[in-house]
């Protein structure tokens, strides 16, 4: 039972994509203690302001810290000048506090959202406070299995809708792939028009190879398959 005392970890997968007039960020929902699924259903998406949106990887106490910090800085920012912070500056501020406890801070970050200077931004911040603007961006432990995906499936001036799906078919592909990635897929878009939050079931995903389709009990599967008589 040791794995119980273990840190609790967020092994995931979180998406951030880029599309023409905003931005679409996707994770699972998986919190693990070890090999103990601590929470089947988390929340990955940290809201920061009304325009900018956090998701988080690595460990869970230091991610959910840091945007606690973040999001009251912030706060701040937006009564001294009187208006909403940009993604750039609400992304600076989590690559400054990840950069100053590098030492201590274990978590990924991929920060994302939209403001009226430069539109849908997307801005990934690794592991030791690295801050890097591109497209797409893809953290978590599911994300080893979604760089050539990526790579094929990615184009310039997506849709909003063809960034939804492309996000929910991405995360669907890791939960299936990455034993530290599970349950439901909650995906949050960010345009001028405000934020639209969206909620994917398990059994709503698509299935890739040798996936099982979903069952309500063990006992469903071992009465669906007809045993192989045994042959001496």
């Amino acid at each position: 039972m040791d794995h119980l005392n273990q840190p609790h970890s967020m092994g995931t997968t979180i998406i951030g994509v880029t599309y023409n007039g905003g931005v679409v960020l996707g994770a699972d929902s998986r919190t693990s203690t070890g090999v103990y699924v601590a929470n089947r259903a988390s929340d990955k998406i940290t809201q920061l302001t009304d325009n900018v949106y956090l998701c988080r990887s690595g460990s869970a106490a230091d991610s959910q810290i840091l945007s606690d910090y973040v999001r009251y800085y912030l706060h701040q920012h937006t009564i001294q000048l009187g208006q909403p912070a940009t993604v750039k500056v609400a992304a600076n501020l989590v690559r400054l506090i990840s950069y100053n406890n590098k030492n201590m801070l274990q978590t990924g970050l991929i920060v994302g959202g939209w403001d009226k200077h430069e539109g849908g931004k997307i801005y990934g911040v690794p592991l030791g406070g690295t801050i890097l603007e591109q497209p797409f961006a893809i953290g978590g432990s599911g994300s080893s299995y979604l760089y050539g995906f990526f790579d094929q499936e990615w184009k310039e001036g997506m849709t909003k809708d063809e960034a939804e799906k492309l996000v929910v078919k991405a995360v669907s592909l890791a939960i299936a792939r990455d034993g530290a990635s599970g349950g439901v897929v909650r995906t949050v878009t960010i345009n001028s028009e405000g934020v639209t939050k969206n909620f994917y079931p398990g059994d709503t995903l698509p299935l890739w190879h040798e996936e099982l389709e979903p069952q309500n009990s063990l006992l469903d599967i071992l009465s669906s398959s007809s045993p192989e008589p045994m042959v001496s």
